[in-house]
């Protein structure tokens, strides 16, 4: 993004923003950002749109050397100048600055508190909010959650049929008063009408299932065009899952409304449209999403968050556990995903305020209990039958299966968001999505398995068989010899395959097939779209379908060496639920590298102790195979996808690189573009951020000598300049901009200096022209820095920004350095 917008002298320039020329395309949506949200952006950011090289992400940070506070540009209580101290969008905060802010700020609420009760109070107040705006954040999460489960399930019900006693019912809801129901065929019942009875008059027949088949595909068609409309006309960021943009945001970078207050009312009700559309898509991701929204928009009641950006990020940090503990129900899961998965910076107090956000949030979504059965999720399970330890072999075959599907998956899906980013295809997402949700209604009615939604069909696949189960998968000859009472749990022994099950087994064929693929275009479409409910439904079809046929296997062969001592007849020896739970965790691993959060997700989701071993041998046994062809996660990969500048802490740098082969600017490139402490007049000020594009300017004390003084902010120095010009009496273009403390002796003439120390850094980050550039790397993880200064015997030699890492990690990579833009 250019910053042609700045005029001299003028304050204007930083919200001026052309109509058309503004465009990002994040996560496969072109988002306007001439638009501005109606709240100040949850920040976080790199370099702009466009920029082509430079120091494009500078602000002022504590120099190595310097165990100072950076020169404060603001009173940590009290902005005198508005604007001054913040960002603009698409820049990266200084988590430097911001922590420096907050230690001020309380150090200078603790001083006052023994001044006054009412300072006491104050103090008292402040150490609460962050523990009241944790229950805010978890009440208002779970809430959601709950309203998009009910109208998900109800509107998935409604593609099927309708409730005469009330169309708000779904259909396992508008049976559950009737007393002609039985439990054989408790989905059968008076008050629920197919639309095939209600349109032709019949439930049997080719007519009535051509009705079926028809309505079914309108309501996917419908639902989807939707949901899609309201992206693209209302809120361009509610497309996709989030998460990538999250981990962004959580790193640092601004995106002005991709937490806001419309970005939420519309991923809400899209994401239920577009799960009810029967999409290959979840709504666990997006949920994180929905989530962080809620954070960001309370944190605007509270002064703390709302003016310190790391604060608020430490909130979001915390709300992305929420979005998980709704999510799966799992609210240790959801504290451990934003630690291994999303966060960038989590401190331990972060961990506490973490767990108890999560807690609240599923005490509330138990409370509004969507699913009527006393569970947070639709698939929640227990298993009972032990396993055994040469069960084993097949539970890593699942993780190699995952594994293998996962690296598939990343391959196959940035291939084709390449394709949709680079070609005509992603200029019509509403005709992609229409054709996407179409085929996928077509091919999907004909398959029981394949109609019903994902978390349906993930709980099908995950039941424990008992006597009275009517499923298919359930479908096996009575054996009248069974040894009574030698099976273990819920009373079922193995026993032979009916015909029944062997034809679920061959539609659970196709339906892994078809899910396989079509997922592969549908996440990354202009809808909100999760991955958590199709790759947990790839790797529940593959386990259920081995575990069928390791149960096979043991009762026709318990004689065997390995069934033996184990598996007499008669005992219930294999629970093929539980092969379809580890294939769950087992894909879901390979397509996301979670590992010790991923176990515990799936721990919490069965209730039992007894399957942490099978799931961490699954999950780890899929890293490790996935890694095997590519260390990147999908989130890590759609982040590289899109050109974030993103610093990932998984890799390492490897390469022998020195700062000076990386800093700008290089030989062939412009002299570096400095300040000098005194001697500039404002419009040579003025001129020199006219025509530049740069985020900050160092301060050396001359031309000639290039000594380093400090590092000023583009955006400060406007502000001051305009705030000068406004409120000081006689400044004109000729005065002079003084950086220095005492001002120098000047003309009684002359028009009156401009003083700008106190937005000076004194002590930004240096590093000498050998440092290694794995350590310049470190600092920049593990400090959060926009930029450090490269210096030489204290002369300034130029400057590195995460921009500039970034490319050069691309360029050793033999990937385009240009790539880290916004694409």
């Amino acid at each position: 993004m250019d910053n042609a917008g700045y005029k001299t002298g003028s304050f204007d320039g930083l919200h001026q923003v052309s109509d058309d020329d503004e465009m990002v395309d994040i996560a496969g949506a072109t988002l306007d950002f001439s638009t501005t949200d109606d709240d100040p952006p949850l920040n976080s950011g790199e370099g702009l749109p466009g920029e082509t090289g430079g120091y494009e992400e500078y602000s002022s940070s504590r120099g190595m050397n310097g165990a100072g506070t950076p020169a404060a540009m603001v009173h940590p209580l009290d902005d005198p100048v508005p604007g001054l101290g913040t960002y603009e969008d698409f820049n990266t905060i200084d988590w430097v600055r911001e922590k420096s802010k907050d230690r001020d700020r309380h150090r200078e609420i603790t001083s006052k508190s023994k001044e006054s009760t009412v300072a006491l109070l104050h103090r008292i107040s402040d150490a609460f909010s962050g523990w009241l705006l944790m229950l805010l954040v978890g009440l208002m999460s779970g809430a959601l959650a709950g309203g998009i489960d009910i109208s998900a399930h109800w509107l998935t019900d409604l593609k099927e049929g309708v409730c005469l006693n009330g169309f708000w019912f779904n259909h396992e809801h508008c049976c559950w008063k009737s007393n002609e129901t039985t439990f054989q065929e408790r989905d059968k019942c008076p008050d629920w009408k197919s639309w095939a009875e209600l349109i032709a008059g019949t439930t049997e027949g080719g007519s009535a299932y051509v009705v079926n088949y028809l309505m079914f595909i309108f309501w996917a068609l419908l639902f989807s065009f939707l949901a899609v409309i309201l992206v693209k006309a209302f809120a361009p960021y509610a497309c996709g899952s989030g998460i990538p943009e999250i981990k962004t945001i959580l790193s640092g970078f601004i995106i002005r409304g991709y937490l806001g207050k419309w970005t939420l009312i519309v991923k809400t009700i899209t994401l239920v449209l577009a799960v009810s559309s029967g999409l290959s898509l979840g709504k666990e991701g997006p949920l994180v999403h929905v989530a962080c929204c809620c954070a960001n928009i309370l944190c605007h009641l509270f002064t703390k968050y709302r003016k310190n950006e790391a604060k608020r990020r430490e909130v979001l940090s915390a709300a992305a556990a929420v979005g998980v503990s709704v999510a799966f129900g799992a609210p240790i899961g959801g504290v451990l995903f934003s630690l291994e998965e999303v966060s960038y910076y989590f401190p331990l107090k972060t961990l506490w305020r973490s767990f108890f956000a999560a807690l609240v949030a599923a005490f509330t979504l138990r409370y509004i209990n969507p699913f009527g059965n006393s569970r947070l999720v639709l698939f929640y399970v227990e298993f009972h039958a032990p396993w055994h330890l040469l069960e084993l072999g097949p539970f890593i075959l699942l993780g190699i299966f995952g594994g293998l599907w996962g690296a598939l998956f990343i391959k196959a899906n940035i291939a084709w968001c390449r394709r949709r980013k680079t070609t005509r295809l992603g200029h019509y997402p509403i005709i992609e999505v229409l054709v996407v949700a179409g085929v996928t209604a077509l091919i999907s009615f004909p398959n029981s398995y394949t109609r019903m939604s994902g978390a349906e069909l993930i709980s099908e696949l995950f039941n424990d068989c008992s006597v009275l189960d009517s499923s298919q998968l359930c479908s096996y000859k009575e054996v009248s010899n069974t040894t009574s009472g030698t099976s273990v749990g819920n009373g079922m022994a193995d026993r032979p395959a009916d015909s029944g099950l062997y034809t679920a087994l061959w539609q659970l064929s196709l339906a892994l097939l078809f899910k396989v693929i079509i997922t592969v275009v549908t996440f990354g479409m202009k809808v909100p779209s999760g991955l958590f409910i199709p790759s947990m439904a790839v790797g529940a079809i593959a386990g259920r379908l081995l575990g069928v046929a390791m149960e096979q296997l043991a009762y026709f062969n318990h004689h065997w060496i390995i069934f033996r001592h184990w598996c007499s007849p008669g005992a219930d020896c294999i629970t093929p639920g539980l092969y379809a739970m580890v294939g769950a965790a087992a894909c879901l691993g390979g397509v996301t590298r979670m590992t010790v959060s991923l176990v515990v997700i799936m721990f919490e989701l069965t209730g039992g102790l007894e399957y942490i071993v099978p799931l961490m041998a699954a999950a780890m046994t899929s890293k490790w195979v996935a890694d095997a062809f590519g260390r990147e996660g999908i989130y890590e990969a759609h982040i590289r996808l899109n050109g974030y500048p993103f610093l990932e802490a998984k890799e390492e740098f490897e390469h022998k690189s020195l700062a000076v082969d990386v800093m700008r600017p290089r030989r062939a490139d412009p002299a570096l573009a400095v300040l000098t402490q005194e001697g500039m007049t404002v419009a040579e000020a003025e001129s020199l951020v006219e025509s530049t594009r740069y985020s900050g300017f160092p301060v050396v004390v001359s031309q000639e000598s290039q000594r380093l003084v400090g590092f000023v902010l583009r955006r400060d120095l406007l502000i001051s300049l305009d705030n000068a010009r406004q409120r000081q009496e006689g400044v004109v273009s000729s005065s002079q901009v003084l950086f220095t403390e005492h001002a120098p002796a000047q003309a009684a003439e002359a028009p009156p200096p401009v003083r700008l120390r106190s937005i000076l850094d004194l002590s930004p980050f240096t590093v000498t022209d050998h440092t290694a550039m794995n350590i310049t790397v470190d600092i920049f993880r593990k400090l959060g820095l926009r930029q450090c200064l490269v210096t030489h015997n204290g002369r300034l030699l130029g400057i590195i920004t995460k921009k500039d890492i970034l490319k050069h990690m691309a360029q050793m990579a033999n990937r385009d350095p240009d790539s880290i833009l916004f694409n």
